[in-house]
C-alpha cells in the first residue's frame, strides 16, 4: 500500500506549497482538492507524488440537466492532472459548493441512477484516452453533505459497477462510510474489485486515525489480507499537531506488517 496525505487539511498555518513539501519530506504522496489558482510549477518543484485531485468543477453526475458540465469541466482539468502526474481525479454524485449541495435533493429516482451510470461511463472513456482514472467518492449526508443524492458507499459502488469501465473507479472514503453505514471491513471487501483509492479519517471529528471510534488497525489488516496494494489517503484534520497526525496515520497502516511473521 502507498500512503498519501491531503495537503488541504494539515499544516494549515503554512502556505500551501510548504504543506506539500512537509508531506513529501515525511515520505507520503500528496492529495489536493481544487487545483485552480494553485502554483503548479511550485508544486512540481517540491518533487512530491500527487495521488489525486478534484476532477470536475461544475455540474452533477446524476442530474440530466448538468451532467454534461461534469464531463466538460473534467476534460478541462485533465491537462493539470497530467502536468502534476495525478493518476486519479475525484468526482462526486452531486455538485458541491463549499462542501454543500448546490441543489439539495433528498429522494433519488431511476433517472438519476441511469444518468449517473452513463455519465460515469463517459468519464471512464475520457480517462482512458488521457491515461487517468476518475474515482467516484461516497459522502455522508448525515453531517457533512446533506442533500447529495446517491452518496452512500453502496450507491456509489453500484454506480461504478454499472458504469463497468476500468477508468471509472470508486474513491472509498471510510470516514463518510462510518457515519452513514458502518460495517467497514465488509464494505472494503465487497468494494475491493472496484476501488481506485481509499480515504480515511476518524469518527467523530474527522481527525487522524486513533482519535475516534474506528479500529484502523483492523481495517489495515483486512486490506493486507485481501491483497490491496493501492493508495490509502488520509483526508483528515490534525487533532493537535500535524506531524503527530502523520505519524499516527503511518502507524495505523503499518501495524499489520508488524504482526505478520
Amino acid at each position: 500500500m502507498r500512503l498519501a496525505v491531503c495537503a488541504e487539511m494539515v499544516f494549515t498555518d503554512l502556505p500551501f506549497v510548504e504543506r506539500v513539501k512537509r508531506i513529501h519530506e515525511a515520505g507520503f504522496d500528496v492529495e489536493i482538492w481544487d487545483s485552480r489558482g494553485k502554483d503548479l510549477q511550485a508544486l512540481k518543484a517540491t518533487g512530491a507524488v500527487f495521488s489525486s485531485m478534484t476532477g470536475y468543477s461544475a455540474g452533477s453526475l446524476v442530474d440530466p440537466d448538468t451532467a454534461d458540465d461534469v464531463v466538460r469541466t473534467a476534460e478541462a482539468l485533465i491537462p493539470t492532472a497530467l502536468e502534476l502526474g495525478v493518476s486519479r481525479m475525484v468526482v462526486h454524485p452531486g455538485e458541491l459548493v463549499d462542501g454543500r449541495a448546490a441543489r439539495p435533493v433528498y429522494r433519488s429516482t431511476g433517472r438519476m441512477w441511469a444518468t449517473g451510470a452513463r455519465t460515469l461511463e463517459r468519464l471512464g472513456r475520457l480517462g482512458e484516452r488521457h491515461g487517468v482514472t476518475f474515482c467516484l467518492e461516497n459522502l455522508n449526508t448525515i453531517l457533512d453533505h446533506p442533500g447529495i443524492p446517491l452518496a452512500r458507499a453502496k450507491d456509489t459502488l453500484a454506480l461504478v459497477e454499472a458504469a463497468a469501465h476500468p477508468h471509472a473507479r470508486m474513491m472509498l472514503d471510510l470516514y463518510h462510510a462510518q457515519l452513514g453505514e458502518g460495517n467497514l471491513i465488509e464494505l472494503v471487501r465487497s468494494a475491493l474489485p472496484y476501488i481506485g483509492e481509499i480515504q480515511v479519517a476518524d469518527v467523530p471529528g474527522r481527525c487522524e486515525p486513533g482519535t475516534g471510534e474506528i479500529n484502523y488497525g483492523a481495517v489495515a489488516r483486512a486490506l493486507a489480507d485481501a491483497g490491496y496494494e493501492g493508495t490509502v489517503g488520509m483526508e483528515a484534520w490534525a487533532k493537535d499537531d500535524s506531524t503527530a497526525a502523520l505519524d499516527a496515520f503511518r502507524a495505523a497502516f503499518s501495524v499489520y506488517a508488524e504482526e505478520k511473521p
